[in-house]
């Protein structure tokens, strides 16, 4: 088992971590471009409402399709529990939201605006709960977090966003390249770690990853460092004898640490739609997950899952994607959420016209 530890100068901007346009590195793309003319910085709420357009748009579309000149009636609402549906929001909420609209208005008329405004109450009552911020429990040294996902989910970008963060804020981080058997995966950790400067625990080419979790926690200890961050092979949830692997991991960790890992994070691709409910399934069986990361909200017009997800299992949602730049994985939050997938403003209060 070897260590790579990676000196180099941490890069000026969190936001240039990742290079232009926010693609991920390759082993001739570690020396740093030179550096365009930046465009002006979005905010998190235009980079937020901007990735979920199509999500938002595919409701506010339908929403009005439904609803301009007609009276609310079982067929209105009928469309409308469709249409959500559609944008993967899950049977409970979207029965549940047609029946808030429903409420007190039958044969009257409904505005396509108020509609939206009830949609957004409803999916922040959902996610409120579920909308927890990532601690990081300084009495655990290393706090070890295990980043688990199938194949293709974002999990080596994500951990190179969380490691920019935290080493952002002054704390030593280090990398254990846990996926052992895609050699692009573990180059991508070296790249990111001497960008800001995280030491990179890795192996030979197909190694055994619970034999590196046990040295990586132990380095990581002899380190002095903060936060480990273990990235794994992407795996199928259907497939029980990487599952089973993935379960080894654990049982070793904690043979190095008795309460590793304090942290399973699961990275979810929201373009795969319903298929991320089993993997939630799966993947908390298996690995103890304690908290979600959505990636990829921007490419689909699917991404009511989440609210699906929140409502199914429960677990905290941490961050959020929203694009591949370093800057658009953020803190989950309800009221944000809630007022861009129903296409409101940011400060538009989702308050529907009283009943009567």
């Amino acid at each position: 088992m070897s260590t790579d530890a990676n000196g180099s100068k941490k890069r000026g901007m969190f936001s240039r971590l990742f290079g232009k346009g926010g693609e991920e590195p390759t082993a001739e793309a570690a020396p740093a471009p030179a550096e365009a003319e930046e465009a002006p910085k979005r905010s998190w709420w235009q980079r937020l409402s901007g990735g979920l357009a199509r999500t938002s748009q595919a409701i506010t579309q339908g929403v009005a399709d439904i609803f301009t000149k007609r009276k609310l009636d079982a067929l209105t609402l009928e469309e409308l529990e469709d249409v959500l549906l559609r944008a993967d929001l899950g049977v409970g909420a979207s029965s549940r939201i047609t029946q808030a609209v429903g409420k007190a208005r039958y044969e009257k008329d409904i505005e396509p605006d108020e509609v939206r405004a009830i949609l957004a109450r409803e999916v922040e009552a959902v996610l409120t709960p579920v909308a927890q911020p990532f601690e990081l429990d300084e009495t655990k040294k290393p706090f070890i977090i295990l980043v688990v996902g199938v194949n293709g989910s974002g999990k080596t970008t994500t951990i190179a966003k969380l490691a920019a963060k935290w080493t952002g804020e002054g704390k030593k981080v280090v990398l254990a390249a846990g996926d052992t058997f895609r050699a692009a995966a573990v180059e991508q950790l070296r790249i990111w770690g001497a960008r800001f400067n995280a030491e990179v625990v890795s192996g030979n080419e197909g190694a055994d990853a619970a034999g590196l979790a046990f040295d990586a926690i132990k380095r990581a200890r002899e380190s002095g460092a903060d936060v480990l961050l273990m990235d794994t092979a992407g795996r199928l949830q259907n497939r029980a004898e990487l599952m089973a692997e993935l379960e080894k991991i654990v049982r070793v960790m904690k043979k190095a640490e008795a309460e590793a890992p304090h942290a399973v994070l699961l990275v979810l691709d929201a373009t795969v739609g319903q298929n991320a409910l089993q993997q939630v399934e799966v993947f908390q069986r298996m690995a103890g997950v304690t908290g979600l990361v959505m990636t990829k909200l921007d490419g689909t017009a699917r991404g009511g899952i989440l609210v699906a997800i929140a409502e199914a299992h429960g677990l905290p949602i941490h961050f959020i994607g929203v694009g591949e730049g370093a800057d658009d994985l953020e803190p989950f939050t309800a009221r944000d959420f809630a007022r861009a997938i129903a296409g409101l403003n940011e400060d538009e209060a989702p308050e529907a016209a009283p009943e009567s």
